[in-house]
């Protein structure tokens, strides 16, 4: 059989007998890298532009077919496969980042997690400051721009050198500091934060700290318990190579009773008994409920998207068996020309030295002229006005780095 065959025959098995495949299956042979047949991307393009979105493999892609199929066929007992699936990729998730699967909430996307955390905080209603920095996700900062506007006090921090150290936060946490938020890996350069240090200056103020870990999950090392960090979300459509509508808040377990629940779904729900109809025990009451005490208790509303789910039960384990540590330095062995050599080529590194990401920006000068370059040796990055982001992945390799650099040369 070749690997496409297995791939299929497994993806077809994905959700008829989910517990197996969701877990094992796998159309990677080795854990060689690159991984180049296991994407399609090569069919259309030179694809360096994964920090945007991730190209599925044929692994998941089948995945998301077995979802399909089930879905089509309208059996939802017995078993609910669905259920267990959610189950197991929130599990999967927490393993990545050395968290407990009660810790982790599903939510629609990494604003969206922001979003309820800082509202849980009691934002904009709340006393004390927010500290962040510009480095930020814009979405983010149009949130702090507005709370700002709304009375809140909101420090913004602008990047030196392209960076913003601890220190540069320092200089505005104070005992006020209610929350600092940052990325981890800012989306606009690659500069990785010390959440370590974030966490100790905030902690010592009495502050709670939230990282954006959209642009870091999958790709770089991730530890919640070594960092110390209270929250933390990203979507599953970037490193995680899922796919939009579908993402992880993690927030610690001791952090949750200083919070304060500002949106009530039924996923919350531990128990739920109605006292209304003829066959119901009764009760003074209509209703009465009980809210599972863990992440998911307070955060998760309603429902999410399941085919991104079974995108994620191949896709996860798959990054847990290459291992990240593998993934990044793979990145990083590719990354390594461009930082040498685009910068002779007219365009100047913007990635602070020590960033281990999965990315590097460069300055551009003539935004037109790169984008026809790239466009006629049909080669996709990131390209905004004067900045122009490259993020090699598994399926990439040293000839896509080729291509890149004798475009632009």
């Amino acid at each position: 059989m070749t690997r496409r065959q297995i791939a299929k025959g497994m993806g077809m098995a994905a959700l008829g007998n989910l517990a197996a495949a969701r877990v094992t299956g796998s159309v990677v042979e080795s854990n060689a890298l690159p991984a180049r047949s296991e994407f399609a991307t090569d069919q259309y393009e030179t694809c360096l532009n994964n920090a945007r979105w991730h190209p599925l493999s044929h692994g998941a892609k089948q995945a998301v077919i077995a979802y399909l199929e089930y879905k089509q066929r309208g059996i939802w007992n017995p078993p609910d496969e669905v259920s267990n699936a959610q189950k197991d990729v929130k599990a999967a998730f927490a393993g990545l980042i050395h968290a407990d699967p009660s810790e982790i909430a599903y939510v629609n996307s990494t604003t969206a997690a922001e979003n309820l955390f800082v509202a849980a905080l009691g934002f904009p209603g709340a006393q004390g400051n927010i500290v962040t920095d510009a480095l930020h996700f814009e979405g983010s900062l149009y949130l702090y721009e507005a709370l700002r506007r709304q009375g809140v006090d909101v420090r913004v921090v602008r990047p030196k050198d392209w960076q913003v150290t601890t220190e540069d936060l320092a200089a505005v946490v104070d005992k006020n500091t209610r929350l600092v938020a940052v990325s981890k890996v800012s989306y606009i350069n690659g500069f990785e934060h010390d959440i370590n240090g974030i966490c100790d200056l905030a902690h010592t103020h009495g502050a709670l700290v939230y990282a954006d870990a959209v642009q870091a999950a999958g790709a770089i090392p991730i530890d919640v318990r070594a960092w110390g960090v209270d929250a933390l979300a990203c979507a599953s459509y970037k490193w995680l190579m899922g796919d939009m509508g579908l993402g992880f808040l993690y927030v610690r377990q001791d952090v949750l009773p200083k919070l304060k629940r500002t949106q009530f779904g039924y996923r919350q729900l531990g128990t739920f008994d109605y006292h209304v109809f003829p066959w119901d025990k009764p009760g003074p009451y209509p209703i009465e409920y009980k809210e599972h005490p863990d992440t998911a208790g307070m955060f998760e509303i309603g429902t999410y998207d399941n085919a991104t789910v079974a995108a994620l039960s191949y896709s996860i384990p798959t990054i847990q068996r290459l291992g990240v540590e593998r993934i990044q330095a793979h990145a990083q062995a590719l990354l390594a020309p461009l930082k040498k050599e685009l910068p002779r080529l007219g365009y100047p590194l913007i990635t602070p030295d020590g960033s281990r990401a999965s990315m590097a920006s460069f300055l551009v000068s003539d935004h037109e002229k790169t984008k026809a370059a790239l466009k006629k040796a049909n080669v996709d990055v990131s390209l905004e006005t004067g900045r122009m982001r490259v993020s090699p992945s598994i399926y990439n390799d040293e000839n896509d780095i080729q291509k890149l650099l004798n475009a632009l040369s």
